[in-house]
């Protein structure tokens, strides 16, 4: 068993998550959602980011807008949807039972 890519399939699985949940507390571009997936030890890639912002725009979770830069090209900026704060509702909903139903078949085990 190779237990790093068994830890970085588990943080994988709850990007989207993760994503949805810092956009729904304010709007940000792709670099400032890596880097808080990075502070909190989520990030497994970078390259795992873009493709998840784009997919979670094509489902109609997400919007996006451009904005100017003072330092650089202009910044995607993205934001939850009324769709996407639904479904973060539910993803929450779901994690919460998750992590319930894991923690008591581990601790359940330990005995």
């Amino acid at each position: 068993m190779n237990l790093e890519n068994t830890k970085a399939q588990m943080r994988k699985g709850v990007l989207e998550l993760c994503i949805l949940s810092l956009l729904a507390a304010k709007e940000a571009y792709a670099s400032e959602i890596i880097e808080k997936l990075k502070a909190h030890k989520l990030l497994v890639v970078e390259g795992t980011v873009y493709p998840l912002l784009t997919r979670l725009k094509n489902d109609g979770l997400l919007s996006y807008r451009w904005e100017e830069s003072t330092g650089g090209p202009p910044r995607k900026y993205y934001k939850i949807t009324p769709l996407g704060e639904t479904i973060l509702s539910e993803l929450k909903k779901t994690w919460s039972n998750l992590v319930e139903s894991v923690n008591k078949l581990t601790e359940n085990n330990k005995k």
